[in-house]
């Protein structure tokens, strides 16, 4: 574990496993005075205190954090996406795994995903979960404008774009669900250890 000062009163917490929303969730479980955000991202976990002795003391017990697995955690939020399969990627991500694209629907509508963490853009979940057999590198050349619902694939995991905004995923559908808006309470419609599932429409 490798501890990295970011600003008076927080701290970057590297080499994790490879569940840093479980390791979160093992911090708040703790119950750390002081704690204002636990953040967790794809191999670290940012701890936000309210002053630097509350930091001070929230590090000298990160070795009693344990990591909690989804059984551990509780009943988690599930969140139904309907989905249109009518993405512009989807013959090309077809041809590029050896798929029909009956079977690439299929594959990535009957996953279970949990939100490992929320980054890129408010709202913006990366939902681990993507059948092994559609894990794709990006694209080599990045779209300038990904519209508002799109559903999409890269690397090992899946996402919905919440805003139209430049990406380089694989786009494979789209919905009308409005996964961010600042006038909900929360805003954002996906938060870390969500479980998502993707319905066909």
């Amino acid at each position: 574990m490798r501890l990295l000062p970011m600003g008076a009163a927080a701290v970057l917490v590297e080499g994790l496993t490879d569940d840093p929303a479980g390791w979160s969730a093992g911090v708040r479980s703790l119950g750390f005075a002081g704690v204002i955000d636990v953040v967790p991202a794809a191999r670290t976990v940012l701890i936000r205190c309210d002053s630097r002795s509350a930091l001070a003391a929230v590090v000298e017990r990160l070795h009693e954090v344990a990591e909690m697995g989804p059984a551990d955690r509780g009943p988690a939020p599930t969140v139904s996406v309907p989905v249109r399969y009518d993405g512009p990627d989807l013959d090309e991500v077809a041809a590029l795994t050896g798929r029909t694209v009956d079977e690439v629907v299929s594959l990535h509508a009957a996953a279970r995903y949990e939100v490992a963490f929320c980054g890129f853009a408010p709202g913006f979940g990366y939902l681990r979960g993507l059948p092994s057999e559609l894990v794709l590198p990006r694209r080599h050349t990045p779209r300038t404008r990904v519209p508002a619902g799109s559903v999409a694939i890269a690397a090992e995991y899946s996402a919905v774009y919440p805003t139209a905004s430049p990406g380089g995923w694989h786009l494979l559908g789209s919905t009308d669900m409005v996964l961010f808006d600042v006038q909900r309470e929360p805003p954002a419609l996906l938060s870390p250890g969500s479980v998502v599932r993707f319905e066909p429409t």
